[in-house]
């Protein structure tokens, strides 16, 4: 079975979508479960999660490792997949998941792909981004699996970061196994880009990328991941 794991913080808007999604890539002939972790939502999230078909787990903690620690732990399934609230997947990146995990690989992720409209700069960025980041080989939160065993045995997302978490849950992968970038890129939001001037979001990046870990260690400057701006209309 696989279980996909969604955290999510008012994520009305967005839900729908990226639950339906994951119902078309898994199909009728795969057993999975959709556990979508409420970390603190003040909107319809859980709301729309239950009615939707998926287990839900309410926490309090405004932490993206967190929630998707909790979904993890709660897992029933032998393969992990996490989702973000705003990404969309296909029945190729569960296949491609699968496959890697039946050809040894611990674990991976997929390129990214940004939906809807956005600046030139934030193109050119992504673009540039991609190329060094996945070039790197580090999975991208948005999308990344592995197997519950695997899951376990390097402890989950590091809970101390509220951010870049993903790249430390890639490394810890990457010390017991292969890991993998698949070749199809999963679509996820381009809201950041929409809503934030590229001052507010280089701002924060470089202020991380300069901090380090100590900086990754509070909410404080985070504002792009944590101040909970959203969109409400369809881009």
């Amino acid at each position: 079975m696989i279980s996909f794991i969604v955290p999510a913080y008012n994520e009305e808007f967005e839900l729908p979508s990226t639950i339906a999604a994951i119902k078309n890539a898994a199909g009728f002939d795969q057993d999975h479960e959709i556990i979508v972790v409420d970390d603190a939502s003040d909107d319809s999230t859980a709301e729309i999660a239950k009615n939707a078909g998926a287990k839900v787990i309410s926490i309090n903690c405004r932490q993206i490792a967190a929630a998707r620690n909790a979904g993890g732990r709660a897992a029933q399934g032998e393969v992990l997949v996490f989702v973000d609230a705003d990404t969309r997947i296909n029945a190729r990146h569960i296949i491609g998941a699968i496959h890697a995990l039946n050809a040894g690989y611990v674990g991976g992720g997929a390129r990214v792909e940004a939906h809807g409209p956005i600046p030139r700069w934030g193109r050119i960025f992504l673009t540039l981004f991609g190329a060094i980041y996945f070039g790197l080989n580090f999975g991208a939160g948005a999308f990344l699996f592995t197997t519950r065993d695997n899951f376990r045995a390097i402890g989950g997302f590091d809970e101390d970061l509220f951010v870049g978490e993903e790249i430390f849950f890639s490394l810890a992968l990457r010390k017991i196994g292969r890991f993998k970038i698949l070749k199809e890129p999963i679509v996820t939001s381009g809201r950041k880009l929409r809503m934030y001037s590229a001052r507010e979001i280089f701002g924060d990046m470089f202020a991380v990328v300069l901090g380090g870990k100590r900086a990754a260690r509070s909410r404080a400057g985070l504002d792009i991941w944590y101040n909970g701006r959203r969109e409400t209309s369809s881009t």
